[in-house]
């Protein structure tokens, strides 16, 4: 069976009113039409185990172990602003498997701006934990049912699952799920609290964010009342929700979780109607690691483009993650991460040396030596912090650059 990866790129908007929430804090704004600002990502990929990574963060671990004892392919999800162009996603081994990583089928898809803008994707990413569809059974609730593909599994618990009779307009609700997740919920027969274990798996110790829907499954003309008070693990998420035909959202944008998660649902006061769900979705809150200087990353993969047979690693981010880095590539610590050396002695490396090598100028060595290089020797005099240039046993033309006895720091040669 497969493993598969989805991403999404997201258009990003500008989160309404200046809105930033704080730690733990829960939202249900109703959004107007959302200015745009920068564009953000949501990458999508499910459970043998090694490592994804993109643009230079760890996005989680894979492990199709079990999906592919029971016949199921496995499949990942995550959001990830995108910060260019292009971006990097990775499949790497790691020091405690001895498994080949592989890969089916990657994607990329559009996100709306408003979607999950509580978050700042400038610094977080966030990795799909569970979304489900409560009382929902059968197929999976994807496109076109989710105008942006999202995957809304089916779930089901032993207690009573009650259908709507009028469904609300999602594109006032935060996130906007489909409407068909409103279809159908979860709730309890009696007046009394309503208890999910959700998601249905253990979780390690991290930070969430949370997100559940509800609708009231009466038309509008009821005179019930349907108040819940939320608590997650016996903490209170939400006071007094007010739950009508219109809908509702709760969301907490940094949550503690660990272990089991139980899920209550407590009729309030002046509820005269059991409690129900209709959906829910966790993702992990991920914290972007560094990226390689945009310049130096470039100026690479230039080069890259100039050998006809470059290290196999070169693809990605040149230095992280630090276990990660390509080959013969040695980087700087600090906010500001610099490629400070080259070392390929003896690489095989055929081809010529791209001018953008001159755009490292964080460099101070420079180690190409028997390799079968041709060409000329391009322009090093912006290498100001060069000491050390060993180019010899290749098959290089010309003379030796006079520019080279400008870089003052250069002693080996």
């Amino acid at each position: 069976m497969g493993s598969r990866r989805r991403l999404h790129l997201r258009r990003n908007f500008q989160k309404p009113n200046g809105h930033r929430p704080q730690s733990n804090s829960l939202h249900r704004p109703i959004l107007s039409s959302p200015k745009q600002s920068p564009p953000q990502v949501l990458l999508r990929g499910k459970r043998l185990p090694w490592r994804e990574i993109v643009d230079g963060t760890f996005w989680g671990v894979v492990n199709t172990t079990e999906d592919y004892q029971r016949g199921l392919s496995s499949y990942y999800e995550s959001i990830f602003e995108a910060k260019g162009n292009t971006m990097s996603v990775c499949v790497a081994p790691n020091t405690y498997t001895e498994s080949d990583p592989f890969i089916s089928s990657l994607e990329m898809l559009m996100l709306g701006g408003s979607l999950y803008n509580t978050t700042n994707f400038t610094t977080h990413a966030l990795h799909l934990v569970a979304r489900h569809s409560f009382g929902h059974s059968g197929s999976i609730i994807r496109y076109p049912d989710d105008q942006f593909d999202r995957i809304w599994e089916p779930y089901e618990e032993n207690v009573p699952i009650i259908a709507s009779n009028t469904t609300p307009p999602v594109s006032g609700f935060w996130n906007i799920p489909p409407s068909k997740v409103f279809e159908k919920a979860l709730s309890t027969a009696e007046l009394e609290p309503l208890e999910l274990r959700w998601p249905p798996w253990s979780l390690p110790n991290s930070t969430y964010y949370i997100a559940l829907y509800f609708a009231d499954n009466s038309d509008s003309m009821s005179l019930s009342s349907r108040m819940l008070d939320i608590h997650i693990n016996d903490v209170k998420y939400y006071g007094n929700l007010n739950v009508t035909s219109d809908g509702a959202a709760v969301f907490a944008t940094r949550w503690l979780l660990s272990g089991p998660t139980k899920i209550t649902l407590n009729p309030a006061s002046g509820s005269n109607i059991s409690p129900l769900i209709n959906a829910g979705e966790v993702f992990n809150v991920l914290q972007l690691g560094r990226r390689t200087h945009t310049k130096d990353v470039i100026a690479l993969e230039q080069m890259r483009k100039s050998l006809q047979n470059p290290p196999l690693d070169w693809n990605g981010d040149p230095c992280r993650p630090v276990q990660y880095s390509w080959t013969g590539v040695t980087c700087s610590e600090g906010d500001r991460i610099r490629v400070i050396a080259l070392n390929l002695t003896g690489m095989g490396l055929s081809g010529y040396l791209a001018p953008s090598i001159g755009n490292l100028t964080a460099l101070s060595g420079i180690w190409l030596g028997n390799n079968s290089l041709s060409g000329v020797i391009p322009d090093l005099s912006s290498l100001k912090l060069l000491e050390i240039l060993h180019l010899e046993d290749n098959q290089l033309s010309g003379e030796i650059p006079s520019s080279l006895g400008d870089i003052g720091r250069l002693r080996e040669l």
